[in-house]
């Protein structure tokens, strides 16, 4: 396997470590859970950066900026049809392809349609300024 899928609309599995438990010297996701990669932006030497959405079963507070996805998009994406679930918008984890303790060579579950999944990301990008990044890669 390689990480040529991982694409932005793409879902993997990965130790998500939240902002608020970064926040408190936290350093390690404290399970896998399926993300959604939002960018994968090209680095000339191959090591690609990615910015990691996270999905959660837990609904969002009010002042979040997250998005309940849809049953169809569940599976599209490999998801549990059964659960409510959100991507949460307002915070992010970086990797680097290359140098990342957590990410695996392993197929995605699957991919967000670009329908549903570009006007979130051209939303974040709009809000990018208020949100949280907890960096991975070092």
């Amino acid at each position: 396997m390689s990480f040529a899928d991982f694409r932005t609309g793409a879902v993997i599995r990965f130790p998500y470590l939240w902002a608020r438990e970064a926040a408190h010297g936290e350093t390690e996701g404290r399970k896998p859970r399926p993300v959604t990669v939002g960018v994968r932006i090209p680095k000339p030497k191959g090591d690609d950066v990615l910015v990691l959405f996270p999905i959660t079963s837990q609904e969002p507070a009010r002042d979040r900026f997250a998005a309940e996805i849809p049953d169809t998009e569940k599976r599209r994406a490999g998801l549990d049809g059964t659960l409510r679930l959100w991507i949460i918008l307002d915070e992010y984890n970086q990797d680097v392809i290359g140098r990342s303790f957590y990410l695996e060579p392993e197929p995605p579950l699957g991919y967000f349609s670009k329908a549903f999944f570009l006007p979130l990301l051209r939303e974040f990008i709009a809000r990018r300024a208020r949100t949280k990044a907890v960096r991975r890669d070092r």
